[in-house]
């Protein structure tokens, strides 16, 4: 299943829920380009939502790095939420679970950040 990208907003923080597999091709070119969008827009203050998120390869886990370089490169952050089995096991592994900031669900992402932070 190709990845599935729906994205709201909560309380100034924009969240990307995504479903389906980051792998690459166009599943990693829609991810980064939705990122895209939000930063071209002025926000700062994303949220991946990675609940639904079957299965993800080397190339899916280098898009989010990079994803997270060119948010704060910005000034805007990026925190992953529902983060479980395969990525889990790949941010383990590659120690990139001190690179991200990771939350158990949306409401704690959205909660950590700032009041400050302009949206």
């Amino acid at each position: 299943m190709a990845i599935s990208l729906k994205s709201h907003e909560t309380q100034g923080v924009s969240i990307i829920v995504a479903n389906g597999r980051l792998t690459l091709g166009a599943e990693t070119n829609d991810l980064r380009e939705a990122v895209k969008q939000l930063l071209e827009a002025g926000r700062t203050r994303i949220v991946l939502d990675l609940d639904k998120l079957d299965y993800i390869d080397s190339s899916g886990l280098g898009t989010l790095v990079g994803l997270h370089t060119t948010a704060a490169s910005k000034g805007a952050h990026i925190k992953l939420t529902r983060v479980h089995g395969h990525l889990q096991e790949l941010l383990v592994i590659t120690k990139l679970l001190t690179v991200f900031d990771i939350y158990d669900d949306e409401a704690a992402a959205v909660a950590s950040f700032p009041a400050s932070v302009k949206a």
